[in-house]
């Protein structure tokens, strides 16, 4: 039927073949990708939150340098450091104070990890929009080329001069491909479409939460020399 079916039914077919293949190529990543950084978050949570020194966290912590909290704990640690020098140099805090940030400083730190979190999030969002596209258009794909087929089978009936079900059944039913074919490559592609949200929602909250409990951190940190983590940290 498909190779009886028009030429332009069979382009619409090949564009929901394509648009299929590749949502499932995406799904398939996404599925590795958001487990693979849930995975890593959990693991660098659970390894952040040991009681010990901002310094000797740095240092345990650098073996997730793949994980999005960890681009969050490297910035924020390497601004609070810079803020905390600056602020002894002009003589606000002793030198063997701990971390010392004004409210604006850690306004802008705080900005810097939300910033950070967002690029995080918009690196993992990379053609998620292309399964919402999927799910959107290929129906009305499918329908379009159902239309066309069907408009192809009444020239037919009016060729022949005759519109007996033998006649008729053959068109619509070559017609009905692309229907089914739009809602084949649609419903997989708004499946994974909705997943993929909801595990970035999941994230973005991780993200979101640790921004917060860094920032707590930081606050409560006595560190004997902030200007040592950023060194650490860009060993």
């Amino acid at each position: 039927m498909v190779s009886e079916s028009g030429l332009f039914a069979q382009l619409i077919l090949a564009v929901l073949l394509g648009m299929s293949v590749i949502s499932w190529g995406i799904a398939i990543n996404k599925i590795r990708s958001f487990r693979r950084t849930m995975d890593s978050n959990a693991r660098f949570i659970r390894t952040f939150r040991r009681k010990a020194p901002l310094v000797e966290r740095a240092s345990s912590l650098r073996v997730f340098r793949g994980s999005p909290l960890m681009a969050m704990y490297e910035i924020g640690l390497t601004e609070a450091a810079e803020f905390t020098v600056a602020n002894r140099e002009a003589g606000l805090v002793d030198a063997d104070a701990g971390f010392f940030l004004t409210l604006g400083q850690r306004q802008a730190v705080a900005d810097s990890l939300t910033r950070v979190a967002q690029e995080q999030i918009g690196r993992l969002e990379t053609w998620v929009i292309f399964l919402a596209t999927t799910g959107n258009a290929a129906p009305f794909l499918g329908l379009l080329g159902t239309v066309w087929g069907i408009i192809d089978a009444f020239v037919s009936i009016g060729a022949r001069g005759s519109a007996t079900l033998a006649i008729v059944a053959p068109g619509i039913a070559e017609a009905l491909i692309a229907t089914a074919a739009g809602l084949i490559a649609a419903i997989p592609a708004v499946v994974a479409y909705n997943w993929s949200n909801n595990k970035l929602r999941c994230i973005r909250d991780d993200l979101d939460n640790f921004s917060l409990e860094l920032l707590t951190a930081l606050v409560k940190e006595q560190a004997a020399s902030p200007a040592a983590i950023k060194a650490e940290l860009q060993t």
